[in-house]
């Protein structure tokens, strides 16, 4: 069985990402990508069905919430995987009651999302083959494999989740004036030394760029910016796009 993904992503780069992610892993092709809600629809009416949506939360023409609240209305019955920075856990729930089966926080990684991806094909393949739970622990341990957090996803020694959420949403803000490891620091109220090593995961995991940025005395200073994403490289796995 091939499950059929729209990737639905405001940025370009990030869109070629996830959707490089979603062709690496066996069982998944990706059917179309959109960086509008607009373009979105378009897409589902030339494209064809398509099993999984990849929806960014924060798009051009509308919040995605809204675009899944209107397919619903018309009948979509897609399942969909919410891809947000968005961590409003009032918005987790209203995902959830909008059918949303999987919240994937950016920045994340191939092996995240391929782990989430994994596990809803073992869901919708049990589903299909026995059509019919026999009792109640069945029907918990089919949604355990769509639910259960991934065992192999920790960040590096040292580096928190809520840390690495904070860099990354800081270095977003930033834009392409981009930030030194000094203006992390001092935006997120951690030594420098910390915000350099958070800095440094995004750009070994390929969500950003460091330059030299030469003041007017003084050593030059490493400079990074957001990649919108990234293009991870082969092999990296720590939790991150």
């Amino acid at each position: 069985m091939t499950f059929r993904v729209l990737v639905v992503e405001d940025d370009p780069v990030a869109a070629d990402a996830h959707a490089l992610y979603v062709s690496r892993v066996p069982g998944f092709e990706v059917a179309a990508t959109a960086h509008s809600r607009a373009a979105a629809l378009r897409a589902l009416e030339e494209d064809g069905p398509v099993d999984l949506i990849l929806l960014d939360l924060y798009l051009p023409d509308g919040n995605g919430l809204e675009l899944l609240r209107s397919l619903r209305a018309a009948g979509h019955a897609e399942d969909v995987f919410a891809v947000t920075s968005a961590r409003d856990l009032a918005v987790i729930r209203e995902g959830v009651s909008l059918g949303v089966v999987q919240h994937v926080l950016k920045p994340f990684t191939f092996r995240t999302l391929s782990d989430r991806l994994l596990r809803y094909a073992d869901f919708r393949t049990t589903a299909e083959e026995r059509g019919e739970a026999v009792s109640q622990d069945e029907v918990d341990r089919a949604l355990s494999v769509l639910r259960a957090a991934p065992a192999s996803s920790a960040l590096p020694k040292g580096l928190s989740a809520p840390t690495l959420g904070r860099v990354t949403a800081r270095l977003r803000a930033a834009a392409e004036e981009g930030l030194t490891a000094s203006e992390a620091a001092t935006a997120l109220g951690v030594n420098r030394i910390t915000a350099r090593r958070y800095l440094e995961h995004l750009v070994a995991t390929g969500h950003a760029d460091r330059h030299q940025r030469y003041g007017q005395v003084g050593r030059p200073e490493h400079h990074y910016q957001w990649r919108g994403g990234g293009r991870p490289r082969p092999g990296t796995a720590p939790e991150g796009c």
